[in-house]
């Protein structure tokens, strides 16, 4: 299997328009004009996940009050989202990418080592796409804990 591409800083932030954990489209063009942080991450109510998910959660107001949307992709169904943001009080939007085609556009699907084994699956990563709509910070690899406290010293927030 060849390398996913990865996504640079300054590159275009791939476009998409997937179902929320409500089945609502949620689309990267509303967003235009502000920015946002795009985090992948392998699935809904596994505790690294959760971790992640709850750090964001109790950044959000911080992270808005700096002009920062949060939203979150995994190939979980709605259903497993909906269940997940109601489980942790999640209020940022958590997308359903089940066919990974939203998270191999932006490099968070491919090859990753688990456990000393190379496995096919999701990238856990972050980004941040400026109000024109290009990346302006792009992650790879990144740690579920201690991650968003590491994203807000790196962007002042």
């Amino acid at each position: 299997m060849p390398a996913t591409p990865r996504l640079a800083v300054g590159d275009d932030a791939p476009a998409f328009s997937l179902p929320d954990a409500d089945g609502n489209t949620v689309s990267l063009a509303d967003f235009a004009g502000r920015k946002v942080v795009v985090y992948f991450y392998p699935a809904a109510s596994t505790p690294g996940c959760t971790k992640q998910a709850c750090d964001f959660r109790d950044s959000l107001a911080e992270l808005n009050g700096a002009g920062l949307d949060v939203v979150g992709i995994s190939p979980d169904k709605p259903a497993k989202l909906a269940k997940f943001r109601d489980a942790e009080g999640l209020t940022f939007p958590l997308l359903s990418d089940p066919d990974r085609t939203v998270l191999t556009a932006w490099g968070a699907f491919g090859e990753k080592s688990m456990y000393g084994k190379t496995v096919q699956g999701v990238i856990r990563s972050t980004f941040v796409v400026d109000e024109e709509g290009k990346i302006e910070v792009a992650q790879y690899n990144v740690k579920a804990t201690g991650h968003v406290a590491k994203l807000r010293r790196e962007l002042a927030v």
